[in-house]
C-alpha cells in the first residue's frame, strides 16, 4: 500500500498541521486488503468545516459498517498546503491510511454550496484526476456527489461521471454491490454507469445531451438511449427512526466550526417560505421519534466526550415532541454539565422559558428572522410572520433580561421595493422602542439590535426560480439605503447593521441557476489561481469576470434576467417531488402577496403526495 504522509518537516511549516494527520477519535480503521470498495468522501472545503457536515458524518458511518467497503475522508488542503503539494508534486491523500485519491474506486463529493465549485477542481488537479468525465481512464476513480447543489449539477455536470440525488441513505445499497459486481467481471465504467442510471436517484450527466435555443435557454435535455430516464427522481428516508445515523461521530484533534454534538430531529419544513430551497427539496416533513432521540443523544455524548449537544432542524419549534425532548435533555445534560444548543426556534413563550433553564444562553443574543422589513414582503415570501409576532417575542424577552437581538433580514426578494428596504431600520427601531419601553430599573442596560442582510439568490425549486437578481449596484444601494436610514434613527446608538459581499452574491446568482456552459469558465478561474472562493479573503472578482468575458458568458443572462414561466430550466432532468405547477402557482401568490398555509394546516397539494406517504405534511392522506 502506497502511504503519503506528509514529512515533519512539511506539517510544521502549515498553518494547523492537526487537518491532515487523521487518527480522530472514533475514526475507522480496516485492512484494505479485506475489503471490495474503497470510498474517499470529499467536503470541498478546509478540515474544521467539512468536519461539522451531518451528511458527510451519516455517510462515513453507513459505509464503514458495510464489511465489503472502506470509506475514508479528504478535504481541501488549505493555501499554505496546496503550494507545497503542487510545487513538491505530492498527490493528494486519504486521511485514514493517507493513500493516493487516485487509487480508490469512487470518490465522492458533497456539494453544499456554490462557491465551493473552484474547490472541487483543486481536489481533481492535486489527486491527479482529469477535471471532465469524459477524458478519464478506467484507472481513474468513480467521481460522484451529492447534496443540496445537486439539484442543478449542471454547471459542474462535466466534472462528475455520477450524481446523487436526495438521501444518501437510500440508493447506495443498490450502487455499491452492483458496482462490486461489473468490478469482479472485468466491466468497464461506461457499462457500470450506464446500468447505474436506472437506479432511483443516480443521475450520470454524461448520458443526456443538452439542446440550446439560440437565445443560449436551455430547448430539450434528451436521454441518449431509449433506456436511460428521462428525469431522475430524487430519494428520501420515509421512517428516520429506522435508519443509519452515527451513534459515534468522528472527534477532530482541533475544534471544528460546530465543536458539539449533532442531533437530528427531523428533515423537512412544513413552513413553505417561498425563497427557501431547503424548504422545497427536503419535502415532505418527517420526524424522528423521541426514543430515538433520546437514545442517541445519550450514546453520541458517551461517545465523543462532547459538552454541547445541538438540535438539528429547518423548524425546530415544528418538531411536534420538542417539549418532551428538551425536558429529557435538560435533566440528562444539566446533571453532567452539558450545554444545549436550540437553533431554529421561533421566540415564544415556550422558547424563552426553555432559554432560561438552559446552561450560558445569557451569553448570546436572541435571533429573530423576519426576513423582510414590511408586511407585505412577509406575505410575498410566505414567512408566515406579522410584526406583532416579532414585537411580542422580543418584549417577552426584554421582560426576561435579554438585552440583544439579532436580526436576519434579505435585501432584493423579488417584487421589493424602497419601502419595503426601509422597513428593515423601521422594523429594527420598533423593537428597540419595546426595550425601552420597560421601566428603566427593569432594564439590563442599553439594548443591542444587531441586524444583518444577506442579498437574495433564486435558487431552483422554488416559487422564485423564475425571478430575476438585483444587480450589484441595487444591492449596494439598498445596504446603503438600510445603513444610512438607521443612523439617522433615535435609538441609533442601539442598532447597527451589516451586509453581505454582493460580489460573491453575483456569482452565487450564476451558478445556482446555471447551465454547463459555465464549466469551462470555472476551469479558467480555477487555474488562474482562484479556489476557497467561499472564503472573503481568498475571494478574487476579477478572476471571475476574466473567466466570463474569455469564454462569452454574459452575466445579465444568469441573473437579471427573469424567466418565462414555460422556459426549459438546466435542472428539468432532475425530479425534486415538487411539481413545478405547484411553485408556478407560488410565484403567482407572491406577486398577489397572498400567504399559503403550513403543510400541517392543510396539504397545499405541492406534488410530494403522488410519490410518497407518509411525513407529518402527509398525515392521514390516502
Amino acid at each position: 500500500m502506497t502511504k503519503l504522509a506528509l514529512s515533519h518537516d512539511i506539517l510544521m511549516t502549515v498553518e494547523k498541521p492537526a487537518r491532515y494527520i487523521g487518527n480522530e477519535v472514533n475514526m475507522t480503521v480496516k485492512n484494505i486488503d479485506d475489503v471490495d470498495i474503497r470510498i474517499c468522501m470529499c467536503f470541498p472545503d478546509v478540515y474544521e468545516v467539512g468536519m461539522s457536515h451531518l451528511g458527510i458524518a451519516i455517510l462515513y458511518d453507513m459505509f464503514n459498517k458495510r464489511e465489503d467497503t472502506y470509506c475514508e475522508r479528504v478535504y481541501s488542503p488549505w493555501p499554505d498546503l496546496h503550494k507545497i503539494m503542487k510545487e513538491r508534486n505530492i498527490p493528494l491523500f486519504s486521511l485514514e491510511t493517507q493513500s493516493p485519491v487516485k487509487d480508490f474506486d469512487f470518490l465522492g463529493m458533497t456539494l453544499q454550496y456554490e462557491m465551493c465549485y473552484t474547490n472541487i477542481l483543486q481536489i481533481l488537479d492535486l489527486a491527479g484526476i482529469p477535471f471532465y468525465a469524459k477524458d478519464r481512464t478506467e484507472d481513474d476513480p468513480i467521481v460522484m456527489c451529492g447534496g443540496p447543489c445537486t439539484y442543478n449539477v449542471e454547471p459542474v455536470a462535466d466534472f462528475f461521471d455520477l450524481v446523487y440525488i436526495g438521501e444518501g441513505e437510500i440508493s447506495y445499497d443498490v450502487l455499491l454491490p452492483l458496482y462490486k459486481e461489473y468490478k469482479a467481471l472485468g466491466k468497464s465504467k461506461e457499462e457500470f454507469l450506464r446500468e447505474a442510471s436506472h437506479i432511483e436517484g443516480i443521475y450520470i450527466p454524461s448520458l443526456y445531451d443538452v439542446l440550446y435555443n439560440e437565445d443560449g435557454t436551455v430547448k430539450s435535455i434528451e436521454p441518449k438511449y431509449e433506456d436511460i430516464p428521462r428525469r431522475v427522481k430524487k430519494t428520501i428516508v420515509l421512517d428516520l427512526s429506522n435508519t443509519y445515523y452515527p451513534d459515534a461521530p468522528l472527534v477532530p484533534f482541533m475544534r471544528p466550526i460546530n465543536d458539539r454534538v449533532t442531533l437530528e430531529i427531523q428533515r423537512g419544513c412544513i413552513r413553505g417560505c417561498r425563497f427557501c430551497q431547503a424548504g422545497m427539496i427536503y419535502r415532505p416533513n418527517r420526524e424522528r421519534s423521541l426514543e430515538f432521540l433520546k437514545d442517541y443523544a445519550i450514546r453520541m455524548l458517551k461517545n465523543t466526550g462532547h459538552e454541547e449537544i445541538t438540535l438539528s432542524s429547518l423548524s425546530s419549534s415544528d418538531y411536534s415532541k420538542l417539549p418532551e425532548l428538551v425536558d429529557f435533555l435538560i435533566k440528562y445534560c444539566d446533571e453532567r454539565h452539558i450545554n444545549i444548543s436550540l437553533p431554529s426556534l421561533r421566540i415564544d413563550a415556550f422558547a424563552l422559558d426553555v432559554m432560561n433553564k438552559v446552561q450560558d444562553i445569557k451569553k448570546s443574543s436572541l435571533t429573530f428572522a423576519p426576513e423582510a422589513g414590511t408586511q407585505l414582503m412577509r406575505d410575498r415570501i410566505n414567512k408566515g410572520l406579522t410584526v406583532d409576532d416579532i414585537l411580542s417575542g422580543a418584549g417577552e424577552a426584554f421582560r426576561g433580561g435579554w438585552n440583544k437581538v439579532k436580526l436576519y433580514f434579505m435585501l432584493g426578494q423579488p417584487f421589493e421595493t424602497d419601502e419595503d428596504v426601509l422597513g428593515i431600520p423601521e422594523l429594527s427601531e420598533l423593537i428597540a422602542n419595546a426595550y425601552y419601553e420597560i421601566p428603566k430599573d427593569q432594564r439590563n442596560g442599553r439594548v443591542n439590535i444587531n441586524a444583518s442582510a444577506s442579498f437574495f439568490v433564486p435558487k431552483p425549486f422554488t416559487p422564485f426560480q423564475w425571478a430575476p437578481m438585483d444587480t450589484e449596484d441595487e444591492f449596494r444601494r439598498k445596504a446603503y439605503l438600510v445603513n444610512d436610514t438607521m443612523a439617522k434613527m433615535h435609538n441609533h446608538r442601539s442598532l447597527s447593521f451589516q451586509y453581505h459581499d454582493e460580489k460573491t452574491t453575483v456569482i452565487e446568482g450564476i451558478l445556482a441557476r446555471g447551465d454547463r456552459k459555465l464549466a469551462k469558465a470555472l476551469v479558467s478561474v480555477y487555474e488562474n489561481g482562484g479556489f476557497f472562493d467561499a472564503w472573503t479573503e481568498y475571494f478574487d472578482y476579477q478572476k471571475w469576470l476574466d473567466a466570463f468575458k474569455e469564454h462569452d458568458i454574459d452575466i445579465d443572462f444568469y441573473t437579471v434576467r427573469e424567466r418565462d414561466l414555460d422556459e426549459v430550466f438546466p435542472w428539468d432532468v432532475i425530479d425534486a417531488g415538487v411539481d413545478k405547477e405547484f411553485l408556478k402557482k407560488e410565484y403567482i401568490k407572491a406577486k398577489e402577496g397572498v400567504v399559503t398555509p403550513n403543510c400541517r394546516e392543510q396539504c397545499n397539494a405541492c406534488g410530494c403526495l403522488k410519490l410518497w406517504r407518509g411525513g407529518i405534511c402527509l398525515e392521514n392522506k390516502n
